[in-house]
């Protein structure tokens, strides 16, 4: 079966790091653009990052999170990580990440993406 699962959640302090993983099972990740999405209690969900597939992997970041946000692949391991610095309490939110398709910094998907459950990312002293 087809899946997504995040990982890497936890409580931070301000300025902390965290690395969020999103691991892919019954499909290759790497043939695939994936975006990073975030939402906070009572707000619309937000990008965060999108992208490419393998033959590229260029990504594209919300100015909200440049600088600060890393996306990298580990194709062996069909995972996708993101790598969180200088992390700000506005930063709160769950953290999902799916399959689609990135055009700059907009991402696209349908019915046929996969989604994870998110994983929550608390900033807070």
């Amino acid at each position: 079966q087809e899946r997504l699962v995040e990982s890497g959640g936890g409580l931070v302090q301000p300025g902390g790091s965290l690395r969020l993983s999103c691991a892919a099972s019954g499909f290759t990740l790497d043939a695939h653009d994936v975006g990073w999405f975030r939402q906070a209690p009572g707000k619309e969900r937000e990008g965060v990052s999108c992208t490419k597939d393998s033959s590229d992997s260029t990504t594209f970041y919300a100015a909200s999170v440049q600088g600060r946000f890393t996306v990298s692949r580990d194709d062996a391991k069909n995972t996708i990580y993101l790598q969180m610095n200088n992390l700000k309490p506005e930063d709160t939110a769950v953290y999902i990440c799916a399959t689609g398709y990135c055009s700059g910094e907009h991402y696209y998907g349908d019915d046929s993406d996969y989604w994870g459950q998110g994983t929550q990312v608390t900033v807070s002293s």
